[in-house]
C-alpha cells in the first residue's frame, strides 16, 4: 500500500511544484540526470550480482526483449501509414515498449506470488527491461531525435551511458560470483531506491492537463498497446500456443501488463521525443494500470 501512496504523492508534489516560484522551471532536468547518473547504476550494482542464471529464464526475459521489438514493429508500421513524425513514433516505441517492471512490478508481484515470483520479476527487470532501456532504448531515442547522429556517436552514447556501464560491471561480478561487501550493498540499495520518487516528481513537474491537447489520441493508443495488447500477445504465445503454465509464466504475463517505465519517459524527454506525451504516458498510465492489472490477474489465474 505504501508504494501506491508514494506514487501518487510524488506525482502530486511534482505537479504542485510547477506553481512554486522558488522551484526552477527546468528543475526536472537535474532530477532526471540524477536518476540516470546515480540511481539507476546503483540499482544495477545491487541486484545483478545476485541473479542466478539458468535456461528457464528465457520466458521472463522475452517479456522485455520481444516486448520492445513488438512495440517497434507496431508503432513504426502505424506511424508510417498515418505519416506521423519521427519524434512521435520514437516516443511511443520507447514508452510503449518498456514496462515499469521494478517500482510497480516488484511490490505487486511479491504481494501476489511471494518470494518465488519476486525472483522472476528481478530477472525480467535487470537483464531484461533495464538492459533493453540502456541499449535499444538509447538507440531508438538517438535515431528518432531531432539531432543527426552517426553510428560512432550512437555507439559511444550506449557504451558510456552510466546505467549500461554499471550493468556490464555488475554482469562481470555475477559471472565471477563476486558481490560487494554488505556496507556497499546497503549504500547501492538506498541510492537505487531513489529512482522512482525522484523520477515521479520530475514527471509531475512536466505533467499538464490540457483538454484540447493533440496528444490524447496518441496517449490512448500508447496505453492500450502497453496495458492490453502486449500482455495479450504473451498470454496467447506462452499459454495458448506453447502450452506453458505456472508461476513463472503468470509473473511474466503480469510484468508485461505493467504501466510504462518511468525511466523510458526520461529518455524520451531528454532526447526531445514529445516530452509532454511521454510524461502523460506515465502520469495517466500508472493509475490506469492498477485497474488493468486486476483484469490480467484474473485471466492468468482462472484461464
Amino acid at each position: 500500500m505504501e508504494h501506491i501512496i508514494l506514487i501518487f504523492l510524488c506525482l502530486i508534489i511534482g505537479f504542485l511544484l510547477q506553481k512554486s516560484k522558488d522551484f526552477p522551471a527546468n528543475g526536472y532536468v537535474a532530477l532526471n540526470q540524477f536518476v540516470i547518473y546515480i540511481s539507476l547504476p546503483a540499482l544495477a550494482l545491487y541486484f545483478i550480482p545476485k541473479i542466478e542464471l539458468s535456461t528457464h529464464l528465457f520466458y521472463p526475459l522475452g517479456v522485455a526483449w520481444v516486448g520492445f521489438l513488438l512495440s517497434y514493429l507496431f508503432f513504426t508500421s502505424i506511424g508510417k501509414y498515418f505519416g506521423w513524425s519521427r519524434k512521435l513514433i520514437g516516443c511511443l516505441i520507447i514508452t510503449g515498449g518498456l514496462g515499469n517492471t521494478s517500482f510497480i512490478g516488484f511490490p505487486v508481484i511479491e504481494a501476489l506470488y511471494g518470494h518465488e515470483g519476486l525472483q522472476t520479476a528481478i530477472v525480467i527487470d535487470q537483464p531484461g527491461t533495464f538492459l533493453v532501456m540502456s541499449t535499444f532504448g538509447i538507440l531508438i531515442a538517438s535515431l528518432y531525435s531531432r539531432t543527426v547522429t552517426t553510428v560512432p556517436v550512437i555507439v559511444k552514447k550506449i557504451l558510456f551511458f552510466p546505467p549500461f556501464v554499471a550493468f556490464v560491471t555488475a554482469c562481470v561480478l555475477n559471472i565471477l560470483k563476486i558481490d560487494f561487501s554488505t556496507e556497499f550493498q546497503i549504500v547501492f540499495q538506498k541510492l537505487g531506491s531513489t529512482v522512482s520518487p525522484i523520477a515521479l516528481i520530475a514527471v509531475g513537474l512536466q505533467l499538464k492537463f490540457e483538454k484540447d491537447s493533440k496528444h490524447w489520441q496518441f496517449l490512448g493508443l500508447g496505453l492500450f498497446f502497453k496495458l492490453m495488447i502486449t500482455p495479450a500477445f504473451f498470454y496467447i504465445f506462452y499459454v495458448l500456443v506453447l502450452g506453458q503454465k505456472g508461476t513463472l509464466i503468470n509473473v511474466s504475463i503480469m510484468e508485461a501488463a505493467m504501466a510504462p517505465m518511468i525511466t523510458a519517459s526520461i529518455i524520451a524527454s531528454s532526447h526531445g521525443l514529445k516530452p509532454r506525451l511521454s510524461n502523460m504516458m506515465i502520469g495517466f498510465g500508472i493509475p490506469l494500470s492498477f485497474l488493468t492489472l486486476v483484469f490480467w490477474y484474473w485471466i492468468v489465474t482462472f484461464f
